[in-house]
């Protein structure tokens, strides 16, 4: 039998290969749809604020090499959150923590689940009583109390750096400026310290201040990678700034929180769950998925008639 093309599936029964070739080409043929679609995208702060980015800046750029990504996937970022939202109920931006504590805790995220990272900051504030303490502690001791989240002697010193370098360059712990900023401004005043990556950057701009930063985890890149809406090389490190460009601003929050969402319940690592993802009929992964369990079940249906 042929091997599926799709990595994670069973051989390909001939209904399934049959299905994919058609699905392949009727992609190919809406290619060029989708493309002029994502070109009329609007944006538009999530806070109400314009994008302060200059004509052809990054944005622009970027939009030609997502369209081409993007092409192997006939639902729109727009159309994803349009489907999820019934699923997982209306997701408006609200601030979440000040920024300071946020980069902490997504620091502490780092290699562990949310919850972990709650614990640990809470256990860091039990045992410093304020981040202002904890930039003055020792770093074992920083360590000690962050334990149980695990990789704590990596994330101490990023605590301690970047809590020390914030002070340094601003006198207190106070990152409200970075609500003025132009968005890449933003980040890279975040990414210039140690420890902070792409993904912390956006969380704190994104959770803090209601910046559409695109932050990208593990549950994010993949489910875009099986809806298709970026290519299966792109790193996660790369997949910030294509996703970031290819959804419109205001949608950036939702986008990121139901694809999360998505990813944590139906859009599973390794098995997803197909049946009951209401993104199937328009993902490439599940459409394949879909016909693979359907042409596994038609010679058992041709038993039972005999």
């Amino acid at each position: 039998m042929r091997q599926c093309p799709l990595r994670g599936f069973s051989p390909c029964t001939p209904a399934a290969i049959v299905y994919l070739k058609q699905q392949a080409l009727s992609t190919h043929s809406g290619a060029s749809t989708i493309m002029r679609k994502q070109a009329k995208v609007t944006h538009s702060h999530p806070t109400g604020r314009g994008i302060r980015t200059a004509p052809g800046g990054q944005r622009s750029a970027l939009r030609g090499e997502n369209a081409t990504l993007s092409a192997g996937s006939p639902l729109l970022p727009a159309e994803i959150i349009r489907r999820l939202e019934p699923l997982y109920g209306p997701a408006a931006w609200q601030p979440r923590r000040e920024p300071a504590p946020e980069l902490v805790v997504t620091i502490l995220s780092q290699h562990t689940s949310d919850l972990n990272a709650e614990r640990s900051y809470e256990q860091l504030m039990r045992a410093f009583g304020s981040l202002e303490a904890v930039a003055q502690a020792p770093e074992g001791d920083i360590a000690e109390a962050i334990r149980k989240g695990g990789l704590a002697n990596q994330k101490a010193p990023r605590i301690k750096g970047a809590l020390r370098q914030i002070q340094a360059q601003r006198g207190s712990l106070d990152l409200s400026f970075l609500g003025d900023l132009p968005l890449e401004e933003a980040k890279a005043w975040l990414t210039a310290m140690p420890g902070v990556g792409k993904k912390t950057a956006a969380v704190v701009l994104c959770f803090s201040f209601g910046m559409p930063a695109m932050a990208v985890d593990t549950h994010v890149h993949r489910v875009a990678q099986r809806l298709g809406l970026i290519g299966p090389k792109v790193s996660a490190d790369r997949a910030h700034e294509i996703l970031e460009a290819m959804v419109a601003p205001e949608d950036v929050y939702r986008f990121h929180l139901y694809l999360i969402t998505h990813g944590r319940r139906i859009c599973k690592a390794p098995h997803p769950l197909c049946q009951r993802c209401p993104l199937a009929s328009g993902c490439p992964t599940g459409m394949a998925q879909l016909a693979l369990a359907q042409g596994e079940a038609l010679p058992a249906l041709r038993r039972g008639a005999m």
